[in-house]
Order: C-alpha cells, then structure tokens, then sequence
C-alpha cells in the first residue's frame, strides 16, 4: 500500500465524562482521515501492577471494534468495568476493505483513568433491594463499640478522651462514595431477638462503649443511607451515616448519599414521645457511621463477658460477594 494511504496514528486521547461504569472518548487524527476511517479499535484494560480483578468476565475480550461515530464516543457496558478502577485505554483506527480484512493505523499512546464512585441513582437501586431485606423494626436504647483496652486507652492517652473519626475502609460495595473518603466512629445499635440488648459476643474486642440513643439520633441530625452488601454469607451488611446538620460530614453526605426521614425509614429510627422510641431493622446487621468526635464521657464503659474471636463478623476492608442477587445492581460492582 502507499506510503500516502497509510492511516494517521490517534494522538491527544481525551477521557471525559467518567462514572462507575462508563467514559467518553476522543482523540485527534489527521484531517484527510476522518472521512476515510469506518471504524475504531479501543484496548482497554486495568492498570498493571493494580488488584486484580477476580470477578472479570474472562470471555470478554479488552478490545471494542465500533464503528465510527462523531468524537466524543461514549464507551458503557463494553467490560461491565468496576467503580474506582484504574484503567488503561488505546485506540487505533480502521478502514474496512470490500475482501473484510482492515486497514489500519498504529496504536494510540496508553492513556490511565480511574472510573468514579456510585452516583446517586445508583445508591438508589442498592437502597430499594436493601429496604426490601430490613425486617420489622425491633427497639433499642444504646448505641455501642466494641474494642480491645489498648484501643481505650490510645483514646483517653492520646486523643483527650475522645473518639476520633477516622476514614471509612474499603470493605462493602467497592463504588461507595464514602469509602476512603469520609471519616467517622463506626457504632453499632443491632440487639438480641430474646433480650432487646446488644449482644455479648464481638470479633472487635472485650470493653464496650455505650452512649444513649437519643445522644445521636434526635432531630438536629441526618441520616444518610450508604451501602448494603454481603461477604459470601446469608447475612447482609446495612451501612448508614449519622450527621449533625450543618457539619462537614452532612456536607459531604448532602450531595452524594440519599437521605433518609428520621421517623419513617426501614434502617434506624427516632420517634419523638415522652419517651423518645428507638427502632433498627431486624433482619440485616447495621454499621452505623457517626461523622463527629465522640467523647467517652458522653457514655459508659463495660467489660462484656462473650467470646471475642468471632473473626468471621469482622469486616475491615472485606469484599463485597459480586454473584449475590440480594445485594448487586446493574452496574460494576
């Protein structure tokens, strides 16, 4: 073929546009080309040296063949790609000939991008299949957190004896917006069905720091739904935020997470009364998120009298199962 044929290599690559599962593309060629180009070859991939990804669909291949369409092209559901991943992506162009086979340029550079977080109306979807798992709402009075005396006395040593919020960890749904990025004081409020009271066994440690209910959850705070998953297990994982209005944490929350109504939600509750009345879904293991430092002061500390090895209920970093029906939207997981 003539050295005057020959197809421009792409150059300049432009990603915009990123969500959790999906990009737009663009790139420069040479003018005489884009008349003549019929399509476009786009290799994508995760990163080298990155996790790899267990759950990939390996019977489907990396490289897209589409046919030319006006730039900025939107790539979606090519790779069933993952929140948060980072990628690398090349493009090469195409003539097609009469006889099939294709004419076509030299490969792009290699261009790196991470996709985004859950957006909105995916949280959405996970709120809807997580409200249809909650159960009836069962009464409680405390929140509370397990932990190991060293951890205590870290607090009372170093930090003025209070809990300081520190970043979510990555477990649960890997497109979360809060994962790494808001900090807070993971609390529980689950309780025993024949006691009403928080369980004596804990994967977390010996001593527990109760503080009462209405302390956190009262009309000047909001609460925020954030994830919903399991861990390869028949239980499933709620995780929702406490945040006094007007803070940073509500800040962050406002824009990112649905909010749910303080009275009327199927996840944690605040009736007001006389005796203000408490609820927590009974049929999912709640994490309750408080954005706030929390003063050991506030509450009470108590030496509990289970087991403490219970390592399988721990979930520190732990990854959300991608097969489950329960827990999984149409988009990366």
């Amino acid at each position: 073929m003539a050295e005057l044929d020959l197809l421009s290599t792409p150059h300049n690559i432009q990603i915009s546009e990123l969500t959790c599962d999906s990009f737009r593309i663009a790139w420069e060629m040479a003018h005489e080309d884009t008349t003549r180009v019929t399509h476009y070859f786009i290799d994508l991939r995760r990163k080298e040296g990155g996790e790899l990804n267990r759950f990939k669909h390996r019977d489907v291949p990396t490289k897209l063949v589409a046919k030319a369409v006006p730039l900025p092209m939107a790539v979606r559901g090519h790779w069933f790609l993952n929140p948060r991943t980072d990628y690398c992506v090349a493009v090469q162009t195409a003539i097609r000939q009469p006889d099939g086979d294709y004419q076509v340029s030299e490969w792009s550079q290699v261009v790196e991008f991470c996709t985004g977080d859950y957006a909105m109306e995916h949280l959405q979807q996970l709120l809807d299949k997580a409200q249809a798992t909650a159960g009836r709402l069962l009464r409680f009075s405390v929140f509370y957190r397990n932990q190991h005396p060293e951890y205590f006395h870290y607090v009372r040593s170093q930090c003025g004896g209070a809990m300081l919020p520190s970043f979510k960890d990555n477990s649960g749904s890997h497109g979360s917006p809060i994962n790494g990025k808001l900090r807070g004081v993971f609390l529980s409020c689950n309780t025993e069905f024949d006691t009403g009271l928080p369980p004596k066994d804990s994967p977390y440690g010996p001593l527990r720091f109760e503080i009462a209910a209405e302390r956190l959850l009262n009309p000047s705070t909001n609460l925020y739904f954030a994830d919903f998953y399991c861990m390869y297990t028949a239980y499933h994982y709620v995780v929702v935020v406490l945040a006094p209005a007007g803070s940073e944490g509500d800040c962050f929350c406002k824009s990112r997470l649905p909010l749910l109504d303080l009275k009327n939600n199927p996840f944690l509750t605040y009736t007001p009364g006389e005796e203000s009345v408490f609820g927590h879904a009974s049929d999912v293991i709640l994490e309750v998120l408080f954005t706030e430092p929390m003063c050991l002061e506030h509450g009470s500390l108590t030496q509990i009298s289970g087991h403490h090895q219970l390592m399988s209920l721990s979930t520190a970093d732990a990854k959300k199962d991608p097969s489950c029906k329960v827990c999984n939207i149409s988009v990366g997981r």
